[in-house]
């Protein structure tokens, strides 16, 4: 059992509470009622106003007006207000009567009663108090429940979207790690027959990656010091099949080491240089990766001998699931660009907020 009182009990009784007080005070005051008569009368006008929007709550719970459109809720709230305060002029009028009949006599005794006719002279002041109360609580019961209802409805949005935007980041990691793998095992082949002794060293370095990227790929962000040491276990291992065709160089603000990026993020701009860039010539080259702070931006520059085809260029799965990945989990505000820099030169760019929103 819950030992609070709920929020609409809470409201209820302060809310009655502190309405009736007035009444209490007039009664006192005017018609001299005593502390125990204005106490009962007190608890007495509590009652009948908690009793009536009580039973509308019930009703209303019962046929469901909370769900109802505003034209819907209004053709049936007017109605009830006004059925609300009718029974609220009947049981003050009815408290009146029955005080001055019975109550009253234990004060006066034989003192002058008020007939039921009489009472009804208070018809016009009690109903419309009664219409202003009624209307207040009424009002007041469906704004809440209808700023509760667009809560919901915005949390449940909120978290639809997480959703969604989480099952695509899975998707396309699922995807990405795949790529990179089978990447991984293409460069291996060719060395088995060739060379089984660097073949056996290109296994243990790919074994050393996946263990690093394929077992925490449900990582949403990695620090730039990991990734770089799964970079670094990337080359050693394209060097393995490059040998002295391939080079790199790294220029980074130490500062920026313990910042987060996406998985496999750098690893993938250097693979895609290493394919289409120092692959296609017979000289190699040298990559050179570029990490630096730029206002409230983190770039990272990935730059390789080559030029991008405008016409039938296909940059593959990897860097497209990038620049989806980017998009999703920075909300637009993180980009990849891929350009000719010059003649013979590409440069890839990913910016990132320094801060994610």
């Amino acid at each position: 059992m819950n030992k609070y009182i709920s929020l609409y009990w809470r409201c209820q009784l302060l809310g009655w509470g502190t309405v009736s007080i007035y009444w209490a005070y007039v009664v006192f005051s005017r018609d001299d009622y005593g502390y125990f008569f204005t106490l009962l009368n007190y608890v007495l006008d509590i009652s009948i106003g908690i009793l009536l929007t009580h039973g509308y709550r019930f009703i209303a719970i019962k046929l469901n007006w909370n769900s109802l459109s505003l034209r819907e809720l209004f053709v049936r709230i007017v109605p009830s207000i006004i059925a609300m305060a009718v029974l609220y002029a009947f049981l003050v009028n009815l408290k009146f009567y029955f005080y001055w009949e019975w109550i009253g006599e234990w004060k006066w005794a034989g003192g002058n009663g008020l007939s039921l006719s009489e009472s009804l002279t208070y018809w016009d002041p009690v109903l419309i108090t009664g219409l202003r109360l009624m209307a207040i609580w009424i009002l007041a019961y469906h704004l809440y429940h209808f700023y509760q209802r667009e809560i919901d409805t915005a949390r449940q949005n909120a978290e639809l979207s997480i959703i969604a935007k989480q099952a695509q980041l899975d998707n396309l990691a699922v995807q990405l790690n795949p790529h990179f793998l089978f990447n991984s095992l293409n460069s291996i082949k060719s060395l088995v027959i060739e060379d089984p002794k660097t073949a056996r060293r290109a296994i243990d370095l790919l074994s050393d990656i996946l263990r690093s990227s394929l077992y925490e790929k449900d990582a949403a962000l990695i620090t730039i010091k990991d990734e770089l040491g799964l970079v670094n276990d990337y080359i050693e291992l394209e060097k393995v099949r490059f040998e002295e065709r391939l080079n790199m160089t790294v220029h980074m603000d130490e500062s920026l080491n313990n910042h987060q990026i996406p998985p496999l993020s750098i690893q993938l701009l250097v693979e895609n240089a290493i394919k289409h860039g120092i692959d296609k010539r017979i000289q190699g080259g040298t990559i050179v990766l570029s990490i630096q702070q730029k206002k409230e931006l983190l770039e990272i520059k990935v730059q390789n001998p080559g030029k991008i085809l405008e016409k039938g260029s296909d940059n593959g799965i990897g860097l497209q699931n990038l620049s989806k990945r980017l998009l999703i989990q920075y909300n637009g505000e993180a980009s990849l660009i891929l350009k000719n820099e010059s003649k013979d030169q590409v440069t890839a760019t990913i910016q990132i907020p320094m801060c994610i929103k």
